[in-house]
């Protein structure tokens, strides 16, 4: 079993920068692939970026692509979000999930565990 929780949200200014982190408690932590994903009012929830047990391979939408950046520490048992460049469409819940196998998904059905999510709003 594994336990996220993710941290580092907040309210910034079009254009700023947050670092999300996704704290694991449990075992095996360094064998999942990890994903970002996030759910704005109204909207259904959707993949922001994944990343291999190893960290060697990344996932991005492309709405995102070239602003964030995931990745992760097993040695921390973390994983992170760097955001750059923020838009108001960036606003919305955020995700930290694991999957029970290496590789990350890019559908929440493939994933086990979820955090609760840390609020990100970007003013315009």
């Amino acid at each position: 079993q594994v336990q996220l929780a993710e941290s580092g949200g907040g309210s910034v200014q079009a254009g700023g920068s947050l670092r999300l982190s996704c704290a694991a408690s449990g075992r095996d932590f360094s064998n999942y692939g990890m994903g970002w994903f996030r759910q704005a009012p109204g909207k259904e929830r959707e993949f922001v970026a994944g990343i291999t047990w190893s960290g060697d391979i990344t996932e991005y939408r492309d709405s995102v692509r070239g602003r964030f950046t995931i990745s992760r520490a097993n040695d921390k048992n973390s994983v992170f979000l760097e955001m750059k460049n923020l838009k108001p469409e960036d606003t919305a819940l955020y995700y930290c999930a694991g999957t029970r196998g290496i590789y990350y998904g890019l559908s929440e059905d493939e994933y086990a565990y979820w955090g609760q999510g840390t609020q990100v709003t970007v003013s315009s």
